[in-house]
């Protein structure tokens, strides 16, 4: 039985949102009340509990449309999301100073941002390895073609990146399960090239609205119908930059997979268990009996035994989940805790010595740079994973003893 709270205003679809004992603001509610009032949402909007207020629509939302697509819903983050491996390694095997283990990690995956993200952006690559050029192999017609279409792409730099975390809240870490096993978790995205991508396409969009003298509740809320130019170019760009986060993951899985063999002396391997799962992302998917372009904004496809992750913050709890397939929700968990505050507000309202005590046990940074990442600036990943009980059985809980972030 589904656990929603329902809401409907006049002349909009119904909402069903999973918030049972998690904060849902103001603002929040007011943006998706707004989403709902669109005429091509198909049957309802459905929220998850880490919801929060985003651009256009918030994070944690499902949005299931008719003949168009919203760019501003999937966000400048497009295929972001997470991966996690299961390593045969225990908790004992690890040494027990984790600091220069972090330090090789460190050094192996470029993270962050520099040089406003130029050629000296030390979150890139300088000299593009050659594993990375490998699999920029599959992706690189596909990108001369987007770029044939739209020239304004051909200033990102998607080789160089490829393979790179990225800042914010994107992260590298090992965590323990519940068995003392070792896991890998990433969350990482399309970088540079997804963030042009959803930039450019959302300008469009807006522009598309003022020259057919569409009247929206929010600008942000700009949309590409179905079958016109700007729709064909958007979604050819949005699945390629939807598999680059894929491939973008699966390097950094690796790349990190290969320096920890150099650095533990225990021999291991990867299990069965793997996971690399898109949150932000849009696709084609049937729901009650129709066909309908499926935008999951912070959100993870939670179908019928389905694998996903739901990540948590800096030194959290993350989750590797198991989807039951709720057609309420469009077959969609969480992707994770979600904020409670802005990262303005966090950094106004944490100290250095906060977060350390937040961090306490944990290998990672600890300077004012991350703060906006405390745990506190999160909501309680136990009262989210309580709302949507009726979505996902937990599989493994992992408890993150090292992060790296950007």
């Amino acid at each position: 039985m589904s656990k929603y709270v329902f809401d409907q205003q006049e002349g909009a679809v119904p909402i069903k949102s999973w918030t049972h004992g998690v904060l849902f603001e103001d603002q929040a509610r007011e943006q998706i009340r707004k989403l709902a009032s669109l005429p091509f949402i198909h049957s309802h909007v459905a929220v998850m509990p880490d919801v929060h207020a985003g651009i256009g629509s918030t994070v944690g939302t499902v949005i299931a449309t008719k003949g168009a697509v919203i760019p501003a819903a999937v966000g400048v983050d497009v295929g972001c999301g997470c991966g996690a491996h299961m390593l045969s390694l225990k908790a004992s095997d690890l040494p027990d100073d984790l600091g220069p283990l972090r330090a090789a990690l460190e050094a192996a995956v470029p993270y962050g941002r520099t040089d406003d993200g130029g050629v000296n952006d030390r979150g890139a690559w300088r000299d593009v390895p050659d594993f990375v050029r490998t699999a920029w192999g599959a992706l690189d017609a596909g990108f001369e073609k987007l770029k044939a279409k739209q020239p304004k792409l051909s200033g990102t730099r998607p080789l160089n990146q490829l393979g790179s975390m990225g800042s914010g809240n994107h992260m590298l870490s090992l965590a323990i399960d519940e068995d003392q096993n070792v896991w890998v978790l990433l969350h990482s995205g399309s970088r540079g090239v997804g963030n042009r991508i959803g930039t450019l396409y959302t300008e469009l969009a807006r522009q598309d609205m003022k020259r057919w003298m569409i009247n929206l509740p929010d600008q942000d809320l700009a949309y590409l119908p179905e079958g016109t130019d700007h729709f064909n170019d958007y979604w050819e760009a949005l699945l390629w930059a939807q598999e680059y986060a894929r491939v973008n993951r699966d390097v950094m899985i690796q790349t990190a997979l290969r320096t920890l063999h150099t650095t533990i002396d225990k021999p291991f391997q990867t299990t069965g268990t793997a996971v690399n799962c898109h949150h932000n992302y849009a696709t084609r998917e049937v729901h009650f009996g129709e066909k309908v372009f499926l935008t999951r904004k912070g959100a993870v496809r939670a179908g019928k035994d389905e694998l996903g992750v739901i990540l948590h913050c800096m030194g959290g709890t993350s989750y590797v989940v198991r989807g039951k397939g709720n057609p309420d929700s469009f077959e969609t968990c969480s992707h994770g805790a979600g904020r409670v505050m802005s990262r303005t507000q966090a950094k106004k309202t944490f100290t250095v010595e906060d977060h350390e005590r937040a961090t306490a046990g944990v290998e990672c940074r600890k300077d004012a740079a991350v703060i906006d990442e405390t745990p506190k600036a999160y909501k309680d990943i136990d009262a989210v994973m309580a709302a949507q009980d009726d979505l996902v059985d937990i599989v493994h809980a992992l408890k993150e003893i090292l992060v790296i972030k950007g």
